[in-house]
C-alpha cells in the first residue's frame, strides 16, 4: 500500500506533470534542426524567405511554450520539492535557465531574429560567393543589433554583453578568463610560430592536391568515419559549403563534409565532425531527448572532433593501419609516396588565411582574431564596416598572411550569419581541453600502440565513459577535473603543441617538453 501511495505521488508530482510540457518542446526544436539541416544540404535555393517563416513560427511556438505560466508554476512547485536523481535535477536546472533567458525577449523579437537568421545564411553564402562584403554588411548589422539587445535583456547586474553571449556556449568563461586563456596562446604560440617558419624546413605537399576523384574522396570520408566510431546505423553523412555536425537525439546523428581538389581538406573535415557525432552517439539512451541529452557545452564538443581530428587523426601511428587503403585508392597520387612523408604533409605548418583549413599550430590564432573582433562589435560598438580591414591587419600581425577578398577573410565563417556571437572562442578552449584529456590518457594507456593496432576504439570509450555518456549533466569544467583529477590547465595544450612542432621542425629544446 505504501508503494503504491509512493509511486501515485511520483506520477502528480510538479516534475512528473512538467514533462508533457518538455516533450512538446523537445519536438518543436527537433522539427527546427531538421529545416536548418535542410537549408544547409538540401533544400532549393529560393526556398529560404519562405521556411524561414516556418521556423520563425517555430521557434515563436517555443519560446511560447517554455515561457507559459504552466510551465514556470511547475518549475516554482519543483522547487519545493526534494527526492530528485542527478538527472532531473539537471533538467530542472536547464529548464529554469531556458525560460529566464526566453522570458526576457519580447515575442515579436524573438520570432523576428529567428526568421532574420534562417534567412541570413543564405544572404552570406551568396555574399562569400561574389566576395562582396558589402551585401551582408546591413544583415549582420542587424543582427548584432538583436544580440545585444537580447544580451541586455537577460544580462544579470553588472554582467557585460559579450560575457552573456560567452555564457551561451561556455559557462565559466568569462571575458576576464579567456583574456587570460588567450594571452597565453598569445605570448607563447605566436614567437613559437616565427621560430618555425624561421627555420626554413621544407615539407612537401603537393601530392596533396590534385585529380582526387569525388566519388572516391566520399568512400574514403565513410569508410574513415566508420574507422573512428561513428555509427551509419544512426547518422548520415551529406555534402554542405561548410561542414557542420548536428543531431535530433543520439540515434539520429547527421554530419556533413565538402570535397575539394585537395584531398585533405574533406578527409579532416570528416574525421573532425565524426568526432562531434560520435560524442552525440555516445549520450546516455536515458538522456537523449531531454534537456540534457546533448553535449555539455560548445567547448566539450570541440574538445572531442578536435581530439579525433588531431591528436588521433594527424599521429602517425593511427595511419600506420590504413594508409595502404589511401594508396590503393589514389595510386596515381599517393602511391610513390610513403607514409612518413604523408604524415609530414598533413602536419605542415603553413599559416594561412582559412580557420577551416588551418594546420593544428596556428589554429587558435585564427580564433583569437575573431575573439578580438567580436568584442570590439559588442564591448566597443565597432562599424560593422570597419570589420574587413581590421580583420586583414589583425591575420598580418598574428599570422603574416593578409587576405585578398572577403571571401578568404571576413566572410569565410557562417557563425555571425546565424547569430552565434560567443561560440568562437570555444573551438580554442576545445583544443586546449582535448590535449589535457590527452596527456592523462597517455599515462594509463599505451596511445600509439593502440592506433598502430587499428584499435581507436579502445580510446574511444575512454572518452565515452569519462564524457560522452553524461551528457549535459554536468558542466565542461567538472567532466575534465572528473577525468584528469585536475582543473582546466591551458598550459598542456601549449606544451603539447611545441613538442610535437618541435620535433617535426627541429626547434632545439621543445622536443622534449612532455616527455
Amino acid at each position: 500500500m505504501k508503494q503504491e501511495q509512493k509511486e501515485n505521488s511520483r506520477k502528480n508530482s510538479a516534475y512528473e506533470q512538467l514533462q508533457p510540457y518538455l516533450e512538446r518542446a523537445m519536438a518543436l526544436q527537433t522539427a527546427n534542426i531538421l529545416f536548418e539541416w535542410d537549408n544547409e544540404t538540401l533544400a532549393p535555393r529560393q526556398a529560404g524567405a519562405c521556411t524561414a517563416r516556418v521556423q520563425g513560427a517555430l521557434a515563436a511556438a517555443y519560446q511560447e511554450l517554455m515561457t507559459g505560466e504552466e510551465v514556470r508554476g511547475l518549475l516554482e512547485k519543483c522547487e519545493k520539492e526534494s527526492g530528485f536523481t542527478e538527472k532531473e535535477l539537471a533538467i530542472i536546472r536547464e529548464a529554469k535557465e531556458e525560460q529566464r533567458e526566453l522570458s526576457c525577449i519580447p515575442p515579436e523579437e524573438y520570432r523576428a531574429f529567428q526568421e532574420l537568421v534562417a534567412e541570413s545564411t543564405r544572404i552570406w553564402t551568396q555574399a562569400r560567393k561574389d566576395q562582396d562584403f558589402e551585401a551582408f554588411a546591413p544583415t549582420l548589422e542587424k543582427i548584432i543589433d538583436y544580440q545585444k539587445r537580447f544580451a541586455g535583456y537577460q544580462a544579470r547586474e553588472g554582467q557585460r554583453l559579450y560575457d552573456v553571449m560567452l555564457d551561451h556556449y561556455e559557462k565559466g568563461f568569462s571575458m576576464e578568463k579567456l583574456d587570460e586563456f588567450f594571452a597565453l596562446l598569445k605570448a607563447e604560440l605566436v614567437p613559437f610560430l616565427h621560430q618555425v617558419t624561421d627555420k626554413g624546413t621544407e615539407i612537401r605537399d603537393d601530392f596533396l592536391e590534385g585529380d582526387y576523384p569525388q566519388e572516391k574522396q566520399r568512400r574514403l570520408a565513410e569508410e574513415l568515419a566508420e574507422y573512428v566510431g561513428f555509427d551509419f546505423e544512426k547518422g548520415v553523412l551529406a555534402e554542405s559549403a561548410h561542414p557542420f555536425t548536428t543531431n535530433l537525439h543520439n540515434r539520429d546523428v547527421r554530419i556533413t563534409t565538402h570535397y575539394k581538389d585537395r584531398m585533405d581538406s574533406s578527409l579532416f573535415s570528416v574525421i573532425h565532425e565524426a568526432g562531434h557525432a560520435v560524442y552525440e552517439q555516445g549520450v546516455a539512451d536515458e538522456l537523449t531527448q531531454t534537456l540534457v541529452g546533448q553535449g555539455a557545452s560548445m567547448g566539450m564538443h570541440e574538445s572531442q572532433s578536435r581530439f579525433f581530428e588531431n591528436i588521433i587523426g594527424r599521429d602517425e601511428a593511427f595511419w600506420e593501419p590504413i594508409y595502404p587503403k589511401l594508396q590503393r585508392m589514389f595510386p596515381e597520387k599517393l602511391g610513390k609516396i610513403s607514409r612518413e612523408d604523408f604524415v609530414r604533409a598533413v602536419n605542415k605548418v603553413q599559416p594561412g588565411l582559412i580557420r577551416t583549413e588551418a594546420d593544428e599550430l596556428t589554429y587558435s590564432l585564427h580564433v583569437l582574431v575573431r575573439y578580438e573582433l567580436e568584442k570590439m562589435l559588442i564591448e566597443e560598438n565597432l562599424s560593422v564596416k570597419e570589420l574587413p580591414k581590421l580583420w586583414a591587419d589583425k591575420y598580418e600581425e598574428y599570422l603574416g598572411v593578409r587576405p585578398r577578398n572577403a571571401a578568404e577573410g571576413v566572410l569565410q565563417d557562417i557563425h555571425w550569419a546565424q547569430g552565434s556571437f560567443g561560440y568562437f572562442p570555444s573551438y580554442a578552449l576545445g583544443s586546449a581541453f582535448a590535449a589535457q584529456m590527452a596527456a592523462f590518457m597517455k599515462q594509463s594507456l599505451d596511445f600509439g600502440e593502440l592506433l598502430r593496432k587499428g584499435e581507436p576504439g579502445v580510446i574511444r570509450e575512454v572518452l565515452r565513459r569519462h564524457i560522452h555518456q553524461y551528457g549535459k549533466l554536468r558542466d565542461s569544467r567538472r567532466l575534465l577535473k572528473d577525468m584528469t583529477g585536475e582543473d582546466f590547465k591551458p598550459q598542456y595544450y601549449v606544451d603539447y603543441l611545441k613538442e610535437k612542432y618541435g620535433k617535426l621542425y627541429h626547434i632545439e629544446g621543445c622536443e622534449q617538453r612532455n616527455a
